[in-house]
């Protein structure tokens, strides 16, 4: 349920980044009343709005970023750290001591040896 949270937030800010105060809506006049062919500048439009699509989605990313270890820091327990690496080591052995076991048995039933 969180994750939901977290996505409607991002799309939020998101939109709000790209509809910020430099975006605004303006009217001009159709191609046919202004008696003159404007040619449309879509191919140079394009790397403006990546580039600045992509220093909205870097500037959250590091906002983001940022946050996540400030929590890091503040909720931040080595008794728990502790547990954690612990658990970690024990069940990365366990997974490396039954993945050996597996590897055997499916080299003897390739084989062909009882």
């Amino acid at each position: 349920m969180g994750t939901r949270y977290f996505l409607v937030g991002f799309l939020i800010l998101l939109v709000l980044g790209f509809a910020g105060p430099s975006a605004t809506l303006t009217h001009s006049p159709p191609a046919e009343a202004q008696g003159a062919h404007v040619p449309q500048q879509d191919e140079a439009s394009s790397p403006a709005l990546l580039t600045k699509m992509q220093e909205s989605l870097l500037g959250y990313w590091d906002t983001a970023k940022a946050a996540a270890h400030k929590l890091y820091k503040k909720t931040y327990l080595p008794t728990v750290d502790e547990k954690i690496r612990d658990i970690y080591s024990k069940s990365t052995a366990a997974v490396t001591t039954y993945a050996g076991i597996i590897t055997d048995q499916v080299f003897s039933i390739l084989s062909g040896e009882d």
